[in-house]
């Protein structure tokens, strides 16, 4: 019995772990995306999105989709209110060692 369960346990570790072929790209390239609430506020968010460098198109669609995943898996919509978007103009992004953040708001919080 033990063995079973130790072998169940690594198989549902394993289905957790992905591949490079499961990642998604953007123009292109693969981007790390980080995103994390702002103080102790669940809608509010920022989302990091680097090497930049790759492609900016690619970060700016990166950051998009972090952000919407993250309104999706906290609130269960997609709409999100930007105050710095990966659609302003390309001097008004945050970009800083690579790395562009984004900050936005899941208006429909719960």
């Amino acid at each position: 019995m033990k063995i079973w369960i130790g072998t169940a346990l690594c198989a549902g570790l394993l289905a957790g772990c992905s591949s490079s072929e499961d990642r998604i790209l953007f123009d292109g390239q693969f981007y790390r995306t980080n995103v994390r609430k702002v103080e102790r506020q669940l809608d509010v968010f920022t989302v990091t999105v680097k090497p930049v460098s790759k492609s900016l198109l690619g970060a700016r669609q990166a950051g998009s989709h972090a952000a919407i995943e993250y309104c999706i898996n906290q609130f269960g919509a997609s709409d999100i209110i930007w105050a710095a978007g990966p659609d302003v103009p390309q001097e008004q992004l945050s970009i800083e060692k690579d790395v562009m953040t984004l900050q936005g708001q899941c208006p429909n919080a719960r």
